[in-house]
């Protein structure tokens, strides 16, 4: 097998470590292996893929769908991201937690972000190439999101590393709070 699964805080959210073949020439890395993957008991039938190149500091999220959620395979091809899956599955012992995981073109990690998650990543590198595959079909008008900055969940953005301000699409601007949505933690 040329993968590894490395469990994290959060029921389901996983990341992967695909076996690296390096030489004077580059790489080479399987990025998904059906076979591979159902021998880890991970049976999602993957239905969309997604690239997005952004530049440092950009910051997409934290999206999540509520009729349709979408579990999501996330790697980057090239750059750096950190990758960030907050629990919104209000039965689970994590709702309201977050896993927070660097995934580089240099570590070839991948993060499998389950469905019941707000999801989303910033830009630690000069830019990146980030791709996921998804489970469940993009619907516009279905997506939820959460502020970035949203003081319940709490991330530990880098901005200080970055020293830049995050870069938002208008969406991700004006996104509500988590006590907005979730009003009883």
């Amino acid at each position: 097998m040329n993968l590894q699964l490395h469990k994290t805080s959060i029921e389901g959210v996983v990341i992967l470590q695909p076996r690296i073949f390096s030489d004077a020439r580059g790489f080479f890395l399987e990025s998904y292996s059906d076979r591979d993957f159902r021998a880890l008991g991970i049976q999602n039938h993957w239905v969309q893929d997604n690239h997005s190149r952004s530049q440092k500091g950009t910051l997409r999220g934290l999206h999540f769908q509520i009729e349709h959620p979408q579990a999501k395979l996330c790697r980057v091809a090239r750059g750096r991201v950190l990758d960030v899956a907050v629990d919104i599955r209000p039965d689970s012992p994590t709702f309201g937690q977050h896993v927070a995981v660097e995934l580089s073109d240099e570590n070839g990690q991948m993060l499998l972000v389950p469905r019941g998650m707000a999801h989303g990543f910033v830009v630690l590198s000069d830019d990146a190439d980030f791709m996921y595959k998804c489970d469940e079909f993009y619907f516009p008008e279905d997506q939820g999101s959460i502020r970035f900055d949203d003081p319940t969940v709490n991330i530990a953005w880098p901005w200080d590393e970055l020293q830049v301000q995050p870069i938002l699409s208008a969406k991700d601007e004006v996104a509500p709070l988590w006590q907005d949505i979730f009003p009883i933690r």
